[in-house]
């Protein structure tokens, strides 16, 4: 009789939005998290039988991300993230690891004007928020009971130099049409994802948000500092500087699409259209190169799954 093995299997609730407000007197804070709960553990009876006994309902993992975001707050994704995972291992004996993914989508306090100070008092107005247009912050906590892995990261930074930027001396076969360009625009979506060396067995973490911050800001002054040949180069030369600056980070990945920007053919017109002198471009959207990689410290293993970030 053929018999069949349960192979890797994970349930809970996805993309729970939870915005928690808090009141300092006039003057208030937000937080705004997308929150998916993943349990694994012992399961084997739900599968085959249909036995709930070990189950916690996906119901409960959404009231425990809200309830834990009224009694505890929200301080970072990060912290969060930890708690959630530990509480729901820690107090439930069927369920070995919890898996805790966040997106943070960022808010900015609105600068009031004085003629609305005259009629409101600026001291008043301490409540209004505008979305943040650029990256969406991203976090993924995973505890088994013993260990705590934290990832931090971010999504959807477009970033762009318009030149010092070159793509040449490249493989070419018969099917090679690009031509070699010492002077181009060099735009890409930028989507990373890095991994603290904290364990969660030191009580002390890692300053999130300043951590979160630190990273960031390396990462795109290398982009905007970096003489680049090729976009490989370029994301390399990010990763390095982040290693190098936040010690608290141990490997670092990318998924960089390259934007590509095609200098428009005037010609035809008798129009010259060259980089030097201030070129038209068209920016093509798809199809685009993909550029991926991950970078780490010698010696450090490589834990980031490469599915995380690829197409």
């Amino acid at each position: 009789m053929t018999r069949f093995v349960l192979g890797q299997n994970q349930y809970g609730k996805a993309e729970n939005r939870v915005v928690k407000i808090t009141r300092d007197g006039d003057t208030h804070h937000i937080k705004d998290l997308n929150v998916s709960v993943a349990l694994s553990g012992d399961m084997e009876e739900v599968h085959r039988s249909g036995s709930n006994a070990n189950v916690l309902p996906t119901d409960t993992t959404k009231n425990t991300v809200f309830a834990f975001a009224k009694e505890h707050g929200i301080d970072s994704a990060e912290d969060f993230g930890v708690k959630l995972a530990r509480h729901f291992v820690d107090n439930n004996e069927p369920i070995h690891r919890a898996r805790i993914r966040i997106e943070e989508y960022g808010w900015e306090r609105i600068e009031t004007s004085q003629s609305g100070a005259r009629f409101v008092g600026a001291d008043e107005i301490a409540h209004s928020f505008v979305r943040k247009g650029q990256e969406t912050r991203v976090a993924q906590i995973t505890y088994d009971g013993h260990g705590i892995q934290v990832l931090s990261g971010f999504k959807d930074l477009t970033v762009l130099n318009t030149t010092n930027s070159e793509f040449w001396g490249f493989l070419k076969d018969k099917y090679t049409t690009l031509q070699e360009d010492y002077d181009r625009i060099l735009a890409t979506t930028v989507s990373t994802w890095w991994r603290h060396n904290w364990d969660g067995i030191d009580s002390h973490a890692p300053n999130w948000d300043r951590s979160y911050n630190g990273v960031r800001k390396h990462a795109l002054q290398a982009f905007a500092e970096t003489y680049s040949y090729s976009l490989q180069q370029t994301l390399f030369e990010m990763g390095v500087r982040v290693l190098n600056s936040r010690d608290e980070v141990d490997e670092i990945r990318f998924s960089m699409p390259n934007k590509h920007h095609f200098r428009s053919d005037l010609s035809p017109f008798g129009i010259d259209n060259e980089a030097k002198d201030g070129a038209v471009y068209y920016a093509a959207d798809r199809p685009y190169g993909l550029i991926e990689a991950t970078i780490l410290r010698d010696g450090a293993e490589q834990l980031i799954p490469v599915d995380m970030t690829n197409l």
